[in-house]
């Protein structure tokens, strides 16, 4: 069950919050922030500011809360097994669609880059991947995955130069691969025993080269590698990478957290030769892990902060130099 979640868009932070033991929200509440960076280490506690208070009007918790890719619209889901979107532009809340569709609670909710249109996918303890588009001002299921032996937990749109590839992680230990290859359909590739027990998060890498910042000759186009990490409930992080047969292959095989994974979370890039992925787990801390060669092969941890109960969500800036973190301490 998820108590917290951050998220990032240009220019808010949106933190959606959940009843905790010492609860200082309503359970059907999102607040949204605005960040600027502070001179002092003495100006921390002005570095973040609530901007807007989204009354949802959600009949149960909510386990997740995103921004489209403009910072205009707000998707939420929640136990009460509704996925809803507002327009907060200006800061307003407009109630644009209520989405009903799953049969349990919906855990999270990705958006699709808009490139593609309006496409918002979401999953669910039913087992479900739903992927909602907009027509003409109105929100519809356009296609529904039930390929998942248990809950769903994690969804997760590629990079956009790949297309249109939606990773889902689930409870089966399975994860799916859905790309869309046109007139409404899709293909669905599956990593089975991915994690035993089950995988709680996954996350795309860029579609930037690590180092082409640098090393990619001018005019040549990038050989794209399709990586993504995922975590679980067997303490691990794995890295795979799509083979030239179109399989997908476990590449790493990271290891540090003492207790499940909960959620991962891979840097944004702009072709440095460093890569980083952030991860948190029910263990309570937080570690980041860097890879300095192109090949991807060696990754190193760094505890970046041991806290006092389970950490929930991990998630970066678009920049890649701020990371959110929230948990169960209800900070």
């Amino acid at each position: 069950m998820r108590e917290a979640v951050l998220t990032w868009c240009v220019p808010l932070e949106l933190l959606c919050s959940h009843p905790l033991p010492v609860s200082a929200f309503l359970k059907t509440q999102v607040k949204l922030y605005t960040y600027r960076a502070c001179a002092g280490k003495d100006e921390m506690g002005k570095m973040v500011s609530v901007i807007n208070t989204v009354d949802t009007s959600h009949e149960d918790m909510i386990h997740d809360a995103q921004m489209d890719y403009y910072g205009t619209r707000l998707a939420t889901c929640s136990s009460d097994r509704s996925v809803k979107i507002f327009d907060v532009r200006n800061g307003g809340q407009i109630l644009i669609a209520d989405l009903r569709g799953h049969e349990g609670p919906v855990w999270q909710v990705a958006w699709a880059h808009p490139m593609y249109g309006n496409i918002l996918a979401s999953c669910s303890y039913d087992r479900k991947v739903i992927i909602w588009r907009e027509e003409n001002g109105t929100w519809e299921k356009s296609h529904e995955h039930a390929g998942h032996d248990s809950s769903v937990n994690s969804v997760c749109w590629a990079p956009h130069d790949y297309g249109l590839i939606l990773a889902c992680g689930s409870s089966d230990g399975a994860i799916s691969l859905l790309t869309y290859t046109g007139e409404g359909q899709w293909e669905v590739k599956k990593i089975n025993n991915a994690h035993t027990i089950g995988c709680n998060a996954v996350s795309w890498a860029p579609a930037v080269v690590p180092g082409s910042l640098i090393d990619q000759p001018s005019g040549q186009k990038p050989n794209y590698i399709k990586r993504f990490a995922s975590g679980g409930c067997d303490n691990l992080i794995k890295l795979w990478k799509e083979e030239e047969d179109g399989q997908w292959k476990e590449e790493q095989k990271l290891e540090a957290h003492s207790d499940w994974v909960r959620d991962v979370a891979w840097a944004p890039s702009i072709g440095l030769p460093t890569s980083t992925i952030a991860s948190c787990s029910q263990d309570g801390r937080v570690f980041i892990w860097t890879c300095d060669d192109a090949s991807g092969n060696t990754w190193s941890p760094k505890l970046l902060h041991k806290f006092n109960d389970v950490v929930w969500h991990v998630s970066w800036s678009i920049t890649a130099n701020i990371l959110a973190v929230s948990g169960g301490d209800n900070k």
